[in-house]
């Protein structure tokens, strides 16, 4: 018996809605309407942080409305470290740390696995430390 697989989020040309969807079930959110302003929020502030190729690239993997939320802001002239890019959010939303931070790691989760490992890596490269962690990979440091 065939049966129709359903996209999973490395699935080139997932809509909007699908990675609303993924984000609710990684977010755990009671709504769609809330998975949306989540996935919003966090990609116009990760918009201010990411530059250059990265940007025009990720882009280029996000569905057209996610790439628009992430493309309506111009990047910052400092980017944040980690911390300081939940902290912001936070301030922006009105939300605390810690849930911005779960927020943070729900959207840039799926944002990860839409870009595939080499952009997330290219992208990581450019921030500041900290990031790593929000887009569920380990935070590795140098020894001094």
């Amino acid at each position: 018996m065939l049966t129709q697989q359903e996209p999973t989020p490395t699935t080139p040309g997932m809509t909007f809605d699908q990675m609303l969807e993924r984000v609710r079930y990684e977010g755990a959110y009671p709504t769609r309407d809330r998975a949306e302003d989540t996935v919003r929020a966090v990609l116009a502030a990760l918009g201010r942080q990411i530059t250059g190729d990265e940007r025009v690239d990720l882009a280029a993997c996000l569905p057209l409305e996610a790439a628009r939320a992430f493309t309506s802001q111009i990047p910052a002239t400092q980017p944040l470290t980690g911390w300081g890019f939940v902290k912001d959010l936070a301030a922006r939303i009105g939300g605390t740390p810690a849930t911005t931070r779960w927020d943070t790691g729900a959207v840039l989760n799926v944002v990860s696995r839409l870009a595939g490992p080499d952009l997330v890596d290219r992208i990581l490269a450019q921030l500041p430390a900290g990031y790593g962690l929000l887009f569920g990979r380990a935070e590795l440091t140098r020894a001094a």
